[in-house]
């Protein structure tokens, strides 16, 4: 009996040191569910041959990511070793904990934040902004831009159509009125037999749509958060007659050259709009552009690209994300070395070329660089013109107050331009009075 036990006892030992040593030796990696992801994981597989480590992944689908990894991050879960998390994150993640602080393992590998484009180490790596404090490695470099129609706009008929109605010629527009109006001639167009609409903008409430959406507007008009950075004096700056022109521009783009139920639409309903042939134009994230030109129905000499038009300034409404090692994981030590992996060159270079978004200089400012996609120029303008939301630790707090200020006014019609932007400053005043801000 009493060697029966032993034996047991060993089994059990034994399993939890199996357990163990595979827990070292797997990394879980965390990211939204999108077609960059899919590239990260077979260029992973590079990383599985050398290291030994297997590579597992959660990706959330976009309008539950936030959410679910911050719940996971708050709660002190042990989910992901890795995490490629939203630039807005970066101040929490560091303030609360839930990132390593990376500075001292980038000086022992020699990886040097000189190697990657400055807006992205300022956007997705510091802490706070601006300071030598990295949290994470840019990851995913990535903006808002705009697509459209080719086919369309070359067509004889459709300019001569255009020539006609506005005295100009039809072609990629120049500045967001110039997008207006463009839009506002194919609103109702019929083209082929089918009736098409304008543009697919972004109007989504529930998490970032409508704010990531109207910044595009509001960041071209010269909009900013602050009168002096640091500073949380928004009075005169978030409400500014450019911002209100700003607003009422996006607002007239909404209700005048959209489909028609297209009042609560994101990163899905934009893409599916234009795939299907209902839009001229439409605003994503660069990110999906390598799968939009490559679509058999509308991509290839069908499809062109454009950065967000200037108006006032030339801005883009800046995506992407850095990757963090998450002070949680049990494997550190593979983290790590995931970390000084991918910020080789030449896994950058493979990362670029399986559609992600590198940010590391050998790739961006290679000359031949601007010849690698039809959108890579667009892509080098875009990050140089870039702006972000509140990188705050209340950052979520802050941007439900925006969505739901913008997402009022814009398409329940409540109020106007400037009530919209006057509530804003005092929902983000109490914020930032309970964050011992102001």
């Amino acid at each position: 009996m009493k060697r029966t036990t032993l034996a047991a006892s060993a089994a059990v030992a034994l399993a939890w040191a199996s357990q163990a040593n595979a827990q070292a030796n797997e990394l879980t990696l965390c990211w939204a569910a999108w077609d960059p992801a899919n590239a990260l994981v077979e260029l992973s597989k590079d990383f599985e041959a050398q290291s030994g480590i297997r590579m597992k992944f959660e990706f959330v689908p976009w309008p539950n990511f936030a959410d679910r990894i911050l719940n996971e991050l708050n709660s002190g879960g042990q989910l992901c070793d890795l995490l490629i998390g939203d630039s807005q994150w970066i101040g929490g993640a560091a303030e609360n904990g839930w990132y390593v602080k990376l500075n001292d393992f980038f000086d022992a590998e020699g990886i040097s934040m000189d190697d990657f484009a400055p807006a992205t180490v300022y956007a997705y790596s510091t802490w706070p902004k601006g300071t030598p404090n990295y949290y994470a490695l840019p990851a995913m470099g990535d903006a808002n831009g705009w697509f459209y129609r080719k086919d369309w706009f070359n067509r004889d008929d459709i300019k001569a159509a255009y020539k006609e109605a506005t005295g100009q010629d039809l072609r990629e527009p120049q500045s967001q009125k110039e997008l207006l109006q463009i839009a506002q001639f194919f609103q109702g167009r019929e083209i082929d037999g089918k009736t098409v609409y304008g543009a697919s903008i972004f109007t989504e409430r529930g998490s970032e749509g409508i704010t990531m959406g109207a910044t595009g507007a509001l960041y071209a008009w010269g909009f900013k958060y602050e009168n002096t950075p640091g500073s949380y004096d928004m009075e005169g700056a978030v409400n500014s007659p450019e911002a209100v022109e700003a607003l009422e521009f996006y607002k007239e783009l909404y209700k005048t050259a959209t489909p028609p139920g297209y009042d609560n639409a994101y990163m899905e309903q934009s893409l599916d709009a234009f795939k299907s042939g209902q839009v001229a134009m439409a605003m994503n994230w660069f990110a999906f552009f390598p799968g939009l030109y490559a679509d058999p129905n509308t991509g290839g000499d069908k499809i062109d690209f454009f950065v967000n038009p200037p108006q006032n300034v030339a801005a883009s409404t800046l995506g992407g994300q850095g990757i963090s090692v998450v002070a949680n994981t049990d494997n550190m030590d593979g983290a790590l070395a995931y970390i000084k992996w991918f910020a080789q060159p030449d896994v950058q270079k493979k990362w670029w070329a399986a559609g992600g978004y590198s940010c590391h200089k050998a790739v961006l400012e290679d000359p031949n660089f601007v010849n690698t996609a039809p959108f890579a120029g667009d892509f080098l303008q875009a990050m140089a013109g870039v702006q972000d939301f509140w990188q705050e630790p209340a950052y979520a707090q802050l941007l439900l107050a925006m969505q739901a200020r913008l997402h009022n006014y814009i398409v329940a019609d409540q109020g106007t331009a400037k009530e919209a932007l006057d509530g804003l400053i005092a929902d983000w005043t109490e914020i930032f009075q309970d964050e011992g801000k102001l």
